[in-house]
């Protein structure tokens, strides 16, 4: 390519990847509207979140292969086109369930848009120019979740929030028709590979039951509904019969074997109970200031946003400190800032203030890079070269399934909270509560009502509360638990991560 249209071909590539990226927040400040607009609970409306997030858990394994077998270009072309169709149907669905089957369809078909767009980026471009396109494409990737909240609150406040899938559309129309004229030379071999049928199937079927029991669990009183016990036993025996498979299978869909590398292991799980802790801020903040701060989706979002901004702006610099410090110092005390930010958060009340809020996600934001591209570092540094790809399939798809089992844990854990809270400041509550509030000019009927909101208003805060202080907890055992892994000395190939 001459270098026009090698960075025309960089930028269709980098907007793709912020497109998906995009996605993966943008619905999060809308749960709200949605909720509303469908006649569901906000409960349910968190299955719009973790429908995308195991669809596209259990289609990045599968991108190695689908490379290979219909070609890198044809296969991000191919995903476009179907991210852009299931964006439009999700635009028109008027039920939760026809709104969660696009939403499956969307991250089935996005799941290899980002680690093919890096890909790509590896191919078109010369060795020399790979770090600094990388540099460039990682800021789009932290650019999506601080736009996300943004884009998704203003859309829902002032437009519908069918748009915040409508939008897509020209994106994935000017990104297919680009990579059609600009990406031909990138071309590669098609080779007819065998693909390990049963292994895919457990796959889906041991994490679809997973998801379904924590999404309903919490709504069927978990384990005493005969159905949610079922598709425990189901999910756990899928589980256990599907690692046997895929050890003992010659062409497994999912390398397990990675696994005996300590450094590997040590590093995916702490990537793991990060990304899971991370995350249960940024489901609960947005949902906590619209129903019981009276934040629109705007100002929601703008909170959330803070901690993608800063990290921006950081992001240089842990790519400079990787190659001088220790990678798990970098990756301890990192995840130890974030555990203490954390727990800055669990004192948080209902009269806190815009920048009280805002603060915490602030300071937290410095602390990202220096925990994602060090953890990196030492996941894929800890593993044969040609395991590298497949080691970095692993770590996203664990990431992405923490994200999908966090999100359905801490909202039942902040449901549950909530009620405890409820009943215990009711039963501490003075006898003469009532006629004092009378007293401030209420009127008889308006009491009752005003009592109740002021506790439910009380025991939200507390139970968010504590779910960040076991998040801080988690982060810190986190931050630990890196110094397992042997300092990594191979030179990592930073181009199969995704």
């Amino acid at each position: 390519m001459d270098p026009r249209r090698r960075m025309l071909a960089g930028f269709v590539l980098a907007l793709s990847n912020f497109m998906v990226v995009l996605d993966l927040t943008i619905a999060n400040v809308s749960v709200p509207h949605i909720a509303g607009n469908l006649g569901i609970s906000p409960d349910q409306g968190t299955w719009i979140i973790t429908s995308y997030a195991v669809a596209e858990a259990v289609c990045v394994p599968l991108t190695g292969w689908l490379a290979q077998r219909f070609g890198t270009v044809r296969l991000f072309i191919g995903g476009m086109i179907g991210f852009g169709i299931f964006s439009l149907l999700c635009g028109l669905s008027m039920t939760l369930g026809m709104l969660v089957v696009c939403r499956i369809g969307q991250g089935l078909c996005g799941g290899p848009l980002m680690p093919m767009s890096q890909t790509l980026l590896m191919r078109i471009f010369p060795p020399e120019q790979r770090g600094r396109v990388m540099g460039l494409w990682a800021m789009t990737t932290l650019a999506g979740p601080a736009l996300g909240p943004i884009i998704g609150g203003y859309i829902s406040d002032n437009w519908s929030w069918h748009w915040i899938f409508f939008i897509n559309l020209p994106i994935a129309v000017l990104c297919v028709f680009a990579a059609m004229v600009l990406l031909a030379p990138a071309e590669t071999e098609r080779k007819k590979l065998p693909i390990d049928y049963i292994g895919l199937a457990l796959l889906i079927f041991w994490i679809g039951c997973l998801q379904i029991m924590l999404d309903t669990g919490r709504d069927h009183d978990w384990f005493a509904d005969p159905m949610i016990l079922a598709l425990a036993v189901l999910a756990g025996i899928g589980f256990l019969v599907f690692i046997i498979w895929e050890l003992t299978e010659e062409h497994p869909i999912v390398d397990l074997r990675v696994f005996r590398h300590v450094g590997f292991t040590s590093g995916v799980l702490t990537y793991s109970l990060c990304f899971g802790a991370y995350f249960a801020g940024i489901v609960i903040i947005p949902q906590w200031l619209q129903i019981s701060m009276g934040y629109t989706a705007v100002w929601a979002g703008i909170v959330t946003a803070f901690t993608a901004m800063t990290s921006i702006l950081v992001a240089p610099l842990a790519g400079r400190a990787v190659s001088k410090v220790d990678v798990r110092i970098l990756i301890s005390a990192s995840v130890a800032w974030m555990g203490m930010v954390t727990m800055w958060r669990a004192g948080w009340t209902s009269g806190a203030d815009f920048w009280t809020l805002s603060l915490p996600q602030v300071v937290q934001g410095l602390a990202m890079p220096f925990f994602i591209i060090p953890l990196t570092t030492l996941t894929l540094g800890s593993v044969n070269p040609e395991e590298t790809a497949s080691a970095a399939g692993m770590q996203n798809f664990l990431r992405t399934m923490a994200v999908a089992i966090s999100t359905s844990v801490v909202l039942t854990g902040w449901g549950n909270g909530q009620r405890t809270a409820r009943n215990e400041m009711v039963s501490a509550l003075a006898p003469d509560v009532g006629s004092r509030l009378s007293g401030t000019g209420l009127s008889s009927e308006q009491t009752p009502q005003m009592l109740a909101n002021l506790v439910d208003q009380q025991a939200t805060v507390l139970s968010m509360n504590h779910v960040f202080f076991i998040a801080s907890l988690i982060l810190f055992v986190a931050a630990a638990l890196v110094w397992v892994a042997p300092k990594p000395v191979a030179r990592v190939d930073m181009s199969a991560a995704h």
